[in-house]
């Protein structure tokens, strides 16, 4: 009887602890830490330094999220921030993100995430750059220097420099087209500096960065955007200032590198595409109200004249010659 006992299955009371422990299997504690970062007035980005750890293709991890703190500290009405990812994840292919401080100082929470086992090696690597600042400068590269000189002087004559995924900076002018149409390869900044009687001080510009996000104005020669952060810019927006937006206006046109094309748009609004594909080229139109729009200049700097068109052959009006009545 008592082998026969020893047959029988045990009580289902005994298979509770083995679901118990299935159950709590299901939840992993992740590596989590914290960090309150203090921003001045101002757009920034918060980017993972290249060669940061990439995340794994199952889990996600690392990743980072950027959010308001909680308490006093949060505050909506100062801070926005946007992210190329919709659901505000930060990894290694979107590793960006944009902050907006209308009112400063103020702090935002930045959360790194890890995977139980991950070593502290494996940690995301951030840095911090402040948007719209003039960085100035010249790309650097394995040109001669006799190039890079050229270079120097074709970018300090510039009318327009933007600068250009994979390719740095490059000139433009006023007028023209500038970037690469149909390539592909988005802007990632510019600077607008017009000549012949219209200084600098008479412009200034924005870049747009997001859906309802712009960059602060940028006054005209200053660098607006980034530069190897492969941060693409989405759009721009340009307008005249003082004396000179009474007599004078400007539009601009741009093409994306979903295909699009926009414009041209008058002065003071926004040149986006409806997808908010990245900026991939531009033109800058500035006229006289009322005129012709500025002519080109020779690369001595003198304006062309742009040529007369031949008048047009008079016609001479002659009385139709009456007609015959018929008998």
């Amino acid at each position: 009887m008592s082998e026969a006992a020893t047959a029988v299955p045990p009580a289902p009371q005994a298979r509770a602890p083995a679901r118990e422990r299935t159950a709590q299997n299901r939840v992993a504690e992740l590596k989590v830490s914290g960090h309150l970062m203090t921003l001045d007035a101002g757009v920034f980005c918060v980017f993972q330094v290249p060669g940061s750890p990439a995340a794994n293709d199952r889990s996600g991890l690392p990743g980072v999220r950027i959010s308001l703190p909680p308490g006093a500290a949060g505050r909506p009405e100062a801070i926005s921030i946007s992210t190329f990812r919709d659901d505000g994840w930060m990894n290694g292919r979107d590793a960006a993100a944009l902050v907006r401080v209308a009112e400063g100082p103020a702090q935002v929470l930045v959360t790194v995430y890890q995977a139980p086992s991950a070593p502290p090696e494996t940690a995301p690597r951030l840095q911090v750059m402040r948007l719209g600042a003039d960085a100035g400068g010249v790309p650097q590269g394995s040109a001669a220097p006799g190039q890079q000189a050229a270079d120097a002087m074709a970018l300090a004559d510039a009318d327009i420099m933007v600068h250009v995924q994979r390719n740095g900076d490059m000139p433009g002018k006023i007028g023209e087209w500038t970037g690469v149409r149909g390539s592909r390869q988005w802007i990632e900044g510019f600077s607008l500096t017009p000549r012949d009687g219209i200084s600098a001080a008479d412009v200034e510009y924005q870049a747009v960065l997001g859906r309802g996000w712009l960059s602060p104005w940028i006054e005209g020669s200053k660098f607006c955007g980034s530069r190897g952060m492969a941060l693409p810019l989405l759009g721009l927006k340009v307008r005249l200032k003082g004396s000179v937006a009474k007599t004078h206006e400007c539009s601009y046109s741009a093409t994306f590198v979903d295909g699009s094309s926009v414009g041209p748009v008058p002065g003071g609004e926004t040149c986006e595409a409806e997808t908010l594909a990245a900026l991939e080229a531009f033109q800058v139109v500035i006229r006289r109200r009322g005129g012709a729009s500025r002519a080109p200049r020779t690369p001595r700097g003198r304006a062309v004249e742009p040529a007369k068109p031949a008048p047009e052959p008079e016609l001479a009006l002659t009385k139709p010659a009456a007609r015959r009545r018929s008998r």
